[in-house]
């Protein structure tokens, strides 16, 4: 049988909480979080807590978990979450700033996140890559396909 884990409030956490359930300001997960830390905290069971507040069972059982080992405040914020690994290394994303600043293709003007994206899979730099990627790449160093200026 699964560690069952009591959630203990004090007055000023339960004014806290019954305040962040009301206010309308917190976000929906830290109000669900803080109801179900109420609800938790009446010695409900897990499953009555579910079903009140349209969540999974696991989640009450998280949420109780966090509050009973980290504190409540840790269990009302979310973790950090690790984000995407990036899809291109940074001399791959070096090419490409560096290809997007030179001559387009024949027939062309400029250069097109398409194209770009298009010539970055061709030449196996990435397995795939959407223009957006390029796009958020071009900005976040400062280059602009346009300009002659800042390349």
């Amino acid at each position: 049988m699964a560690k069952r884990y009591r959630v203990a409030l004090t007055d000023e956490e339960r004014d806290r909480l019954e305040s962040l359930t009301r206010k309308g300001t917190a976000s929906v997960r830290m109000v669900r979080r803080a109801r179900t830390l109420l609800l938790a905290a009446e010695e409900r069971r897990d499953e009555d807590i579910a079903a009140a507040l349209h969540i999974g069972v696991a989640t009450v059982e998280r949420t109780r978990r966090r509050c009973v080992e980290e504190g409540v405040d840790a269990a009302l914020r979310e973790r950090p979450r690790p984000g995407a690994r990036p899809k291109l290394g940074p001399k791959a994303q070096a090419y490409v700033v560096a290809l997007a600043c030179t001559k387009p293709p024949e027939g062309r003007h400029r250069w097109t996140l398409r194209l770009l994206a298009d010539r970055v899979v061709e030449l196996e730099l990435a397995p795939d890559i959407t223009p957006e990627a390029i796009r958020l790449l071009l900005k976040r160093t400062g280059s602009s396909r346009g300009s002659r200026r800042s390349g």
